[in-house]
């Protein structure tokens, strides 16, 4: 009866950890088009465009404004991490959203390529 009670409690315990750490919401790739569209900034909030925290987070400027993102994630997009990644690097990005309490709600977020190097 023990042994039940511990495989039990353990069983639970497993499944709401896999719960809290299933991964943050993404924001759909599909286009709204009664939306408007923006290009804007996108990279680390602390690492490139100068917000602050402890952790690398996605942000996004425009209008002159940092605002970090919800709707999507900084790894959602590739390693932040890597020469071209957030962290290292401040990208363009096609986004659908709105300005919440100061945070940037996406509905849309689209990484654009990278510009090729004319040789």
């Amino acid at each position: 009866m023990k042994l039940l009670l511990l495989l039990l409690a353990f069983f639970a315990f497993s499944a709401a950890r896999a719960q809290s750490a299933a991964p943050a919401t993404v924001a759909p790739a599909v286009l709204d088009p009664a939306k408007p569209v923006q290009v804007v900034e996108a990279s680390c909030g602390q690492c490139r465009l100068g917000l602050p925290g402890k952790s690398c987070d996605l942000a996004v400027r425009f209008g002159g404004h940092a605002y970090f993102v919800d709707g999507t994630t900084i790894d959602s997009h590739g390693d932040a991490h890597a020469k071209d990644g957030f962290c290292q690097a401040v990208r363009r990005a096609e986004v659908q959203g709105q300005v919440v309490n100061n945070r940037f709600v996406a509905s849309y977020f689209r990484l654009l390529p990278e510009p090729t190097a004319v040789k």
